[in-house]
C-alpha cells in the first residue's frame, strides 16, 4: 500500500478523534476555563498500551483510536516520529522536540518484542527503577524528564501520591513546538481593548493586529484564520488555526460541529489569502492538565483500567494482573507577536474551491475562540485548545 496515502488517513482518522476528546474536554474538564493538550501526545502513549495489549482491551483501544491493527498503530507512531515530528528547525522551521520514556519495575523484564517494539517505532528511553523503595524518586525522575524534553515549560507532569509502591510501569511522552511566524506582528502597534467573556462581562487585554493579507474563510456560524509559521527548507508547513464563533457564547456548539462530521476539519481551512479589515487576535498563555482516565473511560476505553489483557508487555506471571492505573497529560502554550512556544506531555501510569468573498474580511478574536496547531502537508494536529480569557494563566 502507498505510505504516504495510509499515513493520510492514519491522520485524518487521528484528527477526528482528537475532535472528539476536544468536545468532552470543552463539556468536562474544561467548561470554564482556557484549555490547551495535544492529541497526538495521547495518541502515541494509548498507542503503546494497545501495543502490549491482547483481546478485547486491544479491540477497545484499536476502536478508540479507529486503526485496524496495533501494526498499523505502530507504523504509524514510526512514521510520525521520522516524518511529522523530527526537529525543523536545522532546515529553518520550527523547533520541534518529541520524546517518549518507559520506566519499569526492576523485578520485571518487558517481552524482548514489545522492547524492540518502543525502542525501534517509538524511540523510547527505557529505564529499569525500584518502584518498590524509590517511588517518590521515580516520580521526580519522571517529571524532570518532561520538564527537560518541553524545555522547562511542562513541570511536575506526575502530581504527588500518582506513584506507589504498587506502581509498575510508566509510559512518558513530552513533546515541544517552538515556531516564529512567517510574517510577525509589529509589537509596537499592540494595543488593548475588550475582550468579552462567557458570563456577559469583558476584560482589558492586549491585541496584536496586522494590516497585511491574511488566510480567513467565512463559515455559516463563524470563521477560520490561518497563522503559517516560518517553513524553512522541508516540506512540513505549520500553521495556527483560530476558530472563531460568530456568538459570543457560540463556543460549544462550534466544537460540537467539528467533532460530529468526519474529516470536516480538512474541508474548513482556508487556502486564500483575503484583505483584512479590523484584525485583531489577544496574545495568551495556556497552562492545563488534566487526568485523561474517566474521560476514555467514558469514551469506550474501560478495560486497560479494569485488569483488562496487557500480557504482551511484561515476561512473568504478574502480567497477567497488570492494568493502566493513570494518565496523565499536560500541556502549556504561549502566543505572541513573535510567534508560538508550545509544549505537551503525557504518561501514563500503567479542497474545494472558495465562493467569493466580499472585497475586506473581518476577524477581531475578542471573545472565546478554540485554536489548534496543525502540519498541513501531511495534516497532523499538534495541539487544541480554547481561550475563554487570555489573561488567565
Amino acid at each position: 500500500m502507498d505510505t504516504a496515502i495510509d499515513l493520510r488517513e492514519s491522520i485524518s482518522n487521528q484528527t477526528d478523534v482528537a475532535l472528539s476528546i476536544t468536545k468532552h474536554l470543552l463539556l468536562k474538564e474544561a467548561s470554564d476555563k482556557n484549555l490547551v493538550f495535544s492529541p497526538l501526545s495521547l495518541h502515541v502513549v494509548l498507542s503503546i498500551i494497545a501495543a502490549g495489549s491482547m483481546g478485547p482491551t486491544l479491540d477497545q483501544l484499536l476502536s478508540f483510536l479507529r486503526s485496524k491493527s496495533t501494526h498499523h498503530l505502530n507504523s504509524f507512531a514510526s512514521q510520525l516520529v521520522a516524518v511529522v515530528l523530527s526537529d525543523a528547525a536545522p532546515a529553518g522551521g520550527p523547533h520541534l522536540s518529541f520524546a517518549d520514556g518507559v520506566w519499569v519495575e526492576q523485578s520485571l523484564s518487558l517481552l524482548p518484542s514489545f522492547k524492540q517494539l518502543v525502542n525501534t517505532d517509538y524511540k523510547a528511553t527505557l529505564a529499569s527503577v525500584d518502584f518498590l523503595t524509590k517511588a517518590v524518586e521515580v516520580a521526580n525522575e519522571v517529571n524532570s524528564w518532561a520538564e527537560k524534553e518541553t524545555n522547562g515549560l511542562v513541570k511536575e507532569l506526575l502530581p504527588p501520591g500518582s506513584v506507589d509502591g504498587s506502581t509498575r510501569l510508566i509510559f512518558a511522552n513530552a513533546l515541544y513546538f517552538k515556531g516564529a511566524w512567517n510574517e510577525k506582528f509589529d509589537a509596537s502597534i499592540t494595543e488593548d481593548y475588550d475582550f468579552h467573556l462567557l458570563n456577559g462581562s469583558s476584560v482589558k487585554v492586549p491585541f496584536m493586529t496586522s494590516r497585511k493579507t491574511q488566510f480567513i474563510r467565512a463559515f455559516d456560524g463563524f470563521k477560520v484564520l490561518g497563522l503559517p509559521y516560518n517553513q524553512g527548507e522541508d516540506k512540513r508547513q505549520f500553521t495556527m488555526y483560530f476558530f472563531l464563533p460568530d456568538a459570543t457564547d457560540g463556543l460549544s456548539a462550534l466544537a460540537e460541529k467539528l467533532a460530529s462530521e468526519s474529516g470536516s476539519l480538512e474541508r474548513k481551512l482556508p487556502n486564500q489569502k483575503v484583505e483584512v479589515g479590523n484584525f485583531r487576535i489577544p496574545r495568551f498563555k495556556i497552562s492545563f492538565g488534566f487526568e485523561a482516565s474517566d474521560m476514555l473511560k467514558e469514551l469506550g476505553v474501560v478495560l486497560p483500567f479494569s485488569g483488562g489483557d496487557l500480557t504482551e508487555m511484561v515476561d512473568s506471571p504478574v502480567a497477567q494482573n497488570l492494568c493502566v492505573s493513570n494518565i496523565f497529560h499536560k500541556s502549556f502554550i504561549e502566543v505572541n507577536e513573535e510567534g508560538t512556544e508550545a509544549a505537551a506531555a503525557t504518561a501514563a501510569t500503567i479542497l474545494l474551491r472558495c465562493a467569493q468573498f466580499p472585497t475586506k474580511i473581518d476577524f477581531v478574536a475578542d471573545h472565546p475562540f478554540l485554536f489548534l496547531i496543525r502540519e498541513d502537508f501531511t495534516g497532523t494536529v499538534l495541539f487544541i485548545g480554547q481561550v475563554l480569557d487570555p489573561r488567565a494563566e
